[in-house]
C-alpha cells in the first residue's frame, strides 16, 4: 500500500504536530497462552485532550485474512467504562478463557474460532478515560469526562492512530461498538464525516458504523421492556393489556398519582425480578446482581464488587452455573503483573483493572443519539444494528421503535437469514438515497449477541462487510 508525495508530506507534518504514539509494542506471547500468538497484536497509548493529559490504551489486532484489504474497525465496548479487553476475551476477539482448564489464580487462554479478526483489522480502545488501562495524568482529566468529550477524544485518537499507521488509510473504516456505545458511536461517525468534509487530516475512508444491542434513547429502550416481557411470555396478556391501558403506554416515568398504573407496574416488576435480563433464558446470579428496587434500574445490570473476595474465599461457586462466573477470570488475569508487563501497561498508572469501571466520574450529556442517526441518513454511509432477541437490557423492540422514527424506506422487509441451514435471525434493510441501514436480530442472543451466538455473529459481520445479503 503506497502513499503519494502529497500524502507523505502531510503525514510528516502531522507526525511532528501530533507526536501521535507515545508507545506501541508488538506482543508475541501472553501469560496463559501456549506458544506464540498466531495473530499480530499491538498495544500502546495515545495522548488526547489538552496537553495529551488523557492517555488512551488500545489493543490493535490485524486481520488474520488480508490486513491490507480488510476493513479497519474502531471498537468501543459499552458501559460507559467497559474495557476493550472484555470485548477481546468475551465477545469478538481472537482469545477466550479455557474454562475447563482454568482454576484458582491460573487462567489459561485458547483461540476463539469465531473472532471478527478473521475478517477485519480491529482497534479495541479503552475509552473513556478510567476504562481498562487508560488513565489521565491529572485529576482534571478524569473530572471532565462526558459523552461529548469522550467522542471528541476518540476522534482525536483515531486521527493520531492513522497518522502512525498510514498503511491503513485506504482500508474501509467502520466505527463500531455495543451497549452504551450506542450513544457515542454515532457522534464519532458524525465527527469523522464532518472532518472529512472540511478537509481535516488525515482523510479517512469512512464507510459506516456497526452497533450491537445499542443503548440509544432512554425512553424507547427502557420503556420497551414491558412490551418485550409480554412478547416473551414473562407477563400475561391480561396484565399487559391492563398495564398498557392504565399507563397509556408510559412505563418508564408513570404519573405517580395514577394508582392503577403503579399497581400494574409493580406486578410487572415482580414477574421479571428474578429473570436474568442480559439473556432471559439463563440463570440469574443473585450474588452479583443488585436486588431490583424498581422496575428499570437504569442501564447498569451487573455488580461485580465482590468478585475478588469470592475468588479468594470460595474454590467453587455453589448453585447453578451463571455466565457472570466467566467474568471472574478476567479480573485475575488482567490484574496479574506479569500480564500487565506482557501488554506493556505503564506501571503505577492504574490502581486496579475492572472489566467495567462503575466508579467513573462521567457526565451523561447526551440523553439520546437518534438525532445523530438522523444526520447520518443524509450521508453516503452504511449502518448495521444487531440485537440479541433474548436481551431484556436493551430489548430489540425498542430498537425497532427508534429506527422507525428515522422515516426510512424499507428495501427488504423482515425475513429470516440462515447459518448452516438454520435460522440465525431476522433482518430488515432500510434505505434513504445513498444511505442504508441493516437491522437484524440474532436468535437466542443476549446482551450482547456475539458472546452468546459467536458463530452466527461472525457470519453476520463477514457478509455485511462484503456487501453480501445476510
Amino acid at each position: 500500500m503506497f502513499c503519494s508525495s502529497t500524502t507523505w508530506s502531510w503525514i510528516l507534518v502531522l507526525s511532528v504536530f501530533y507526536s501521535p504514539v507515545v508507545s506501541q509494542s508488538i506482543i508475541k506471547t501472553l501469560p496463559g497462552f501456549t506458544g506464540e500468538l498466531p495473530f499480530k497484536l499491538e498495544t500502546g497509548y495515545i495522548g488526547v485532550g489538552e496537553l495529551d493529559e488523557v492517555q488512551l490504551f488500545y489493543y490493535f489486532i490485524e486481520s488474520e485474512r488480508s490486513p491490507k484489504d480488510d476493513p479497519l474497525v474502531l471498537w468501543l465496548t459499552g458501559g460507559p467504562g467497559c474495557s476493550g479487553l472484555s470485548a477481546i476475551l468475551y465477545e469478538i476477539g481472537p482469545l477466550s478463557f479455557n474454562y475447563a482448564n482454568s482454576s484458582g489464580n491460573k487462567p489459561t487462554l485458547l483461540l476463539n474460532p469465531y473472532s471478527w479478526t478473521k475478517v477485519a483489522n480491529i482497534i479495541f480502545l479503552d475509552a473513556p478515560v478510567g476504562t481498562g488501562y487508560s488513565y489521565a495524568e491529572s485529576w482534571d482529566g478524569y473530572y471532565n469526562s462526558s459523552d461529548t468529550s469522550s467522542a471528541a477524544q476518540n476522534y482525536e485518537f483515531l486521527r493520531k492512530w492513522l497518522v502512525a499507521h498510514s498503511m491503513f488509510l485506504s482500508n474501509p473504516l467502520y466505527i463500531a461498538g455495543d451497549s452504551y456505545s450506542g450513544i457515542t458511536v454515532p457522534i464519532i461517525v458524525q465527527e469523522v464525516s464532518n472532518g472529512n468534509e472540511v478537509g481535516n487530516q488525515p482523510p479517512m475512508n469512512l464507510k459506516g458504523y456497526v452497533l450491537g444491542n445499542p443503548f440509544t434513547d432512554v425512553i424507547y429502550d427502557l420503556n420497551s421492556r414491558v412490551t418485550f416481557a409480554h412478547r416473551t411470555a414473562l407477563i400475561s396478556d391480561q396484565l399487559y393489556e391492563s398495564t398498557k391501558r392504565n399507563c397509556k403506554g408510559e412505563y418508564l416515568f408513570p404519573d405517580p398519582s395514577n394508582a392503577a398504573c403503579i399497581e400494574d407496574l409493580q406486578v410487572v416488576s415482580e414477574c421479571i425480578a428474578k429473570v436474568n435480563r442480559p439473556q432471559i433464558l439463563e440463570p440469574k446470579c443473585d450474588e452479583f446482581s443488585p436486588k431490583p428496587n424498581k422496575l428499570w434500574g437504569g442501564w447498569s445490570y451487573l455488580s461485580e464488587i465482590s468478585i475478588i473476595d469470592l475468588l479468594t474465599s470460595t474454590p467453587q461457586v455453589p448453585g447453578p452455573w451463571c455466565r457472570n462466573y466467566n467474568y471472574l477470570y478476567s479480573y485475575i488475569w488482567a490484574n496479574d503483573k506479569t500480564v500487565q508487563n506482557a501488554l506493556h501497561v505503564r506501571e503505577g498508572t492504574i490502581t486496579g483493572w475492572d472489566r467495567c469501571n462503575k466508579s467513573l466520574i462521567y457526565a451523561h450529556d447526551i440523553i439520546a443519539s437518534i438525532e445523530y442517526h438522523q444526520n447520518l441518513t443524509k450521508k453516503d454511509l452504511r449502518g448495521l444494528v444487531y440485537s440479541g432477541d433474548h436481551d431484556m437490557v436493551i430489548p430489540y423492540v425498542g430498537t425497532q421503535e427508534w429506527i422507525a422514527t428515522l422515516n426510512l424506506s424499507i428495501g427488504d422487509s423482515w425475513r429470516p437469514w440462515f447459518v448452516d441451514g438454520q435460522v440465525a435471525g431476522f433482518v430488515t434493510i432500510y434505505t434513504e438515497k445513498k444511505y442504508s441501514l441493516t437491522f437484524t436480530t440474532i436468535k437466542a442472543g443476549g446482551h450482547t449477541a456475539p458472546e452468546y451466538k459467536p458463530r452466527e455473529s461472525l457470519a453476520m459481520i463477514e457478509r455485511w462487510f462484503a456487501y453480501y445479503p445476510l
